[in-house]
């Protein structure tokens, strides 16, 4: 490897055991860099004595201001301090989306995820890892599943009262919380509680800023919601107008969510399809797209209570107000059905992506007709009809049907 081509950005995990824990090459990086970064508990394991000729930086507040600083630093030998495995929720992850994999190196330390499981006996390939640490706790929603372990890195000593207040708010105040402080140090502590006791003594308990959660849910509750399409109608405030739960399975099956991808949803309405895009996997992105305030209200509302706080969205009209927006990987266009609207989301969609759009009206009907005659792709007709009450028997009333059209852009079609 030529010279030139060697990394020159490393990242060190680093644990609660500081300076004694690191290895040679660890060593030998520190004392030849330029520049060591991290914060300041992290550079307090490093003694300046050390590390003499190196140039000490902190984390500078916004922290995105980082990359421009290192950017201006590229070639020089420089070093990050990160906790645990920088790669797991750590700055090693963000970097990689602003420099060159071959730029780096990466030297992690156990993680904190690693040191709870051996701890606690929880197998990692049979729990989810999560963190609060920068993200809204609403994100922990979707997760909340029967017989569920999570393990869950905290932003600082008031977290476990935050995830233990979640969970009560669900109905969940029975859940196992287990606090683990300082782990892999001399001042490693683990506190055994529940989701009500934690709540109760809220404003009591003191934690130290350093913690991840343990949470255990119980085998069996009520009122627990999956990730694959077709929530309850009842789960999400509406004003009666938004696709209902069987023909908005029928549509998210055809939009084929995947990790990373984007939707573009057309007259969103309460979100109904942008959320469970996202629910279906946590790295999904959704943009909608909604004139009316009310429902634009009522779709972050379900998008928070829903666990998506991520949710994009936009006040206006398509095509107009999608114009600059990141190319789809998925449309769906529910509302503002027109000729206009859906050549423009087809041009938008990432090659092989696809778009689904219903009508109800006959007119609407008609046009998607002359789109599946000139494209192809799927025209189906959905109609639900649900058992009701006529008098002391049941009979079926059915819905009004919408027509579907469903159609996946060729690979080959940029």
């Amino acid at each position: 490897m030529d010279k030139s081509d060697r990394p020159w950005l490393s990242i060190i995990g680093i644990g609660e055991g500081g300076a004694d824990d690191l290895g040679d090459l660890a060593w030998s990086l520190l004392m030849n860099a330029n520049v060591i970064l991290g914060g300041e508990r992290h550079l307090a394991m490093i003694g300046e004595d050390l590390t003499p000729r190196a140039k000490r930086m902190t984390w500078p507040s916004p922290l995105s201001q980082v990359y421009t600083e290192l950017k201006a630093l590229r070639g020089k030998p420089v070093v990050i301090l990160a906790s645990g495995d920088p790669m797991e929720f750590g700055i090693a992850g963000s970097l990689t989306r602003h420099f060159d994999w071959h730029e780096m190196r990466v030297l992690p330390s156990p993680s904190s995820f690693s040191l709870a499981a051996s701890l606690l006996g929880w197998p990692l390939d049979k729990i989810v890892r999560l963190t609060i640490h920068g993200r809204n706790p609403a994100g922990l929603v979707p997760h909340l599943l029967p017989g569920a372990r999570l393990l869950i890195l905290s932003k600082d000593g008031s977290s476990p009262a935050l995830v233990a207040r979640l969970l009560c708010e669900r109905g969940l105040e029975q859940a196992s919380i287990t606090v683990l402080e300082h782990l892999g140090g001399e001042k490693e502590k683990v506190i055994e509680s529940t989701a009500k006791l934690l709540h109760q003594g809220a404003n009591d308990l003191r934690f130290a800023d350093l913690n991840l959660l343990a949470v255990s849910l119980p085998g069996r509750f009520s009122g627990w919601l999956p990730v694959v399409p077709g929530l309850p109608d009842d789960a999400f405030e509406h004003d009666g107008k938004m696709t209902k739960r069987d023909i908005r399975a029928s549509a998210l099956a055809k939009l084929a969510p995947h990790p990373g991808a984007v939707l573009w949803d057309v007259g969103t309405g309460c979100g109904s399809i942008a959320i469970e895009w996202m629910r279906s996997h946590p790295s999904c992105h959704a943009i909608g797209i909604e004139p009316q305030e009310q429902r634009r209200a009522f779709a972050r509302h379900n998008a928070d209570m829903l666990g998506v706080p991520k949710l994009r969205l936009l006040n206006g009209t398509a095509p107009e107000g999608l114009r600059g927006e990141p190319a789809p990987d998925a449309v769906f266009i529910g509302g503002g059905l027109s000729a206009d609207v859906i050549n423009f989301c087809m041009r938008a969609l990432k090659p092989g992506g696809r778009l689904v759009a219903h009508a109800v009206t006959l007119g609407s009907e008609k046009l998607l007709l002359g789109m599946f005659e000139q494209h192809g792709g799927d025209l189906t007709r959905l109609s639900i009809a649900k058992a009701e009450a006529v008098g002391p028997y049941f009979g079926w009333k059915s819905a009004m049907p919408v027509t579907q059209w469903a159609f996946v852009k060729d690979l080959t079609d940029v």
